[in-house]
């Protein structure tokens, strides 16, 4: 009777119910080996329905006891390799357990993997595909690191002045290999003084000098000892001579290549520059004492502030004029400072300021706020927080470097880190690829180490204090600090940012 067959089929499909566990439907709940176990009893009901249901004539209790030892393969209903029995239990059970561990297994390399990458490709690892030119571009620095004093031209067909001329392009004041530039800084240092007059424009002490040939340079007189403190602002204080020199060699060692060349020399007042000085000049000269002494003319200049030579030999830096062919333009730094006290600039309570500063020319294209950027960089680890403005070259359409001049107002104070300097790096969020891989392979000491060999050669030397190098790896630190909390908060991919723009020379 159909109503007597159809209860028997359900009282079928209970026990199969009982033998194998839990309905199809509780096993979608559970997980781990309770879902294989479930999704076998999914399978054995299946299979119960489509085969045995129809065929047998058995009791309950009969169909209990054949499908616990019943093997069925090949069934025209699709279904193939299934086993009902415990031992087939427990095989699921082991092949799960055996997929597991292959999952963990693979997650792990995975993670491995990613943490290799994160360490070669971001933290600038030497092992890295993407920092290869760059390391290739490190080593060539620490090769020509240090610099010979006996260095002279080995020919005589150009000038010294010529060929620093002809080093300068759009994107760099010196190239990247540069086997004369020890013999053009020896010339800087020695070469006859032609003509002296006062300095050009600026609110510090300066002269401008004309040497043998006709290249001017900018001397800057020593006003502190190495040793010496300066304390109040960041920009406080006068000029640092031996600044300009340690700012030119760590743009060196940076491998940005805007900074011009810059030399520590000594100059005898009486005999080298009174005697070709202009009359402007000389009506600043006095003496305190058995010093010789000169204040100038610049907008801080004070007849009661002067700069004193030792006796008549005065210690100063020299800093290579660039070319007439490459005339300058100013510019005023988006992240300036007011100089007025109690009003503060936008950038300093505006943390959102950069995205204002990306839609305003130059900055919104080209490679212009990631030379601010550089530059905020330099200017950090140097302790300058004094560059209101800056110069590119004329007519260049936003394509000129940041050039690297007036660093004078740094390594003034060692133990102060002004992080404001940063503000262009941690509101922008943003960094050459390139500038992030020369930062790491400069850490643990090894910036101040290439700034002790290059500074060694300088005629004027030491040039920085202790104190003073030891500051710039600690500082080095923190921007490494800010640029991985960008990559964070921003991700790598926007924080990095690849910039191959290349310009030719005129």
């Amino acid at each position: 009777m159909p109503a007597a067959g159809g209860l028997q089929l359900l009282q079928r499909e209970e026990m199969f119910r009982k033998w194998t566990g839990r309905p199809e439907k509780e096993s979608k709940e559970k997980g781990g080996g309770e879902a294989a176990t479930g999704a076998l009893s999914a399978c054995l009901l299946r299979f119960y329905k489509r085969t045995a249901a129809p065929v047998l004539q058995k009791s309950p209790s009969d169909v209990t006891g054949l499908a616990a030892n019943w093997s069925y393969r090949g069934h025209a209903s699709g279904v193939r390799g299934l086993r009902c029995g415990g031992h087939t239990q427990r095989r699921v059970r082991r092949g799960e357990e055996m997929k597991l561990k292959q999952r963990v297994v693979v997650l792990c390399a995975v993670l491995l993997l990613l943490g290799l990458a994160k360490i070669f490709l971001l933290d600038g690892g030497e092992g890295s595909v993407a920092s290869r030119r760059d390391l290739r571009a490190f080593r060539k620095m620490e090769a020509g690191l240090t610099l010979s004093r006996a260095a002279r031209l080995t020919h005589t067909l150009q000038s010294p002045w010529e060929i620093a001329s002809q080093w300068v392009g759009p994107r760099e004041v010196y190239p990247e290999e540069t086997p004369e530039l020890a013999a053009v800084l020896m010339a800087l240092s020695s070469a006859r003084v032609e003509r002296a007059d006062v300095g050009y424009k600026g609110t510090q002490l300066k002269a401008l000098l004309v040497l043998d040939g006709g290249q001017k340079v900018v001397f800057k007189p020593k006003r502190y000892t190495r040793d010496y403190v300066v304390e109040g602002e960041p920009y406080a204080g006068y000029d640092r001579h031996n600044a300009e020199v340690a700012a030119f060699h760590l743009d060196r060692i940076l491998g940005f290549r805007r900074a011009p060349l810059v030399v520590g020399r000594y100059v005898n007042l009486r005999t080298e520059i009174k005697p070709v000085a202009t009359d402007q000049l000389l009506s600043t000269f006095l003496m305190q004492g058995n010093n010789t002494c000169f204040y100038g003319k610049c907008y801080y200049c004070r007849e009661s502030e002067p700069a004193c030579a030792e006796g008549e030999i005065m210690e100063g830096s020299l800093t290579l004029w660039l070319p007439d062919v490459w005339p300058l333009q100013k510019h005023r730094h988006p992240w300036g400072r007011t100089y007025r006290e109690g009003k503060l600039a936008r950038w300093e309570y505006d943390e959102s300021y950069c995205e204002a500063v990306k839609k305003m020319p130059p900055y919104d294209a080209g490679p212009r706020l990631l030379d601010v950027i550089d530059t905020a960089i330099f200017d950090y680890l140097i302790g300058n927080a004094d560059r209101h403005h800056y110069e590119s070259f004329q007519d260049d359409g936003g394509g000129s470097m940041l050039i690297l001049l007036d660093n004078a107002k740094s390594f003034g104070n060692p133990a102060l880190d002004e992080r404001s300097i940063l503000a262009p790096l941690y509101q922008c969020c943003m960094v050459r690829v390139s500038t992030w891989n020369r930062l790491n392979l400069l850490r643990s000491g090894a910036l101040s180490s290439a700034m002790r060999q290059a500074l060694a050669f300088d005629p004027i030397a030491p040039i920085l204090a202790e104190p003073h190098l030891a500051a710039l790896d600690r500082r080095l630190s923190g921007v490494i600090a800010t640029v991985k909390q960008c990559m964070e908060t921003q991700g790598p991919d926007n924080t990095l940012i690849e910039d191959q723009i290349i310009l030719p020379h005129p």
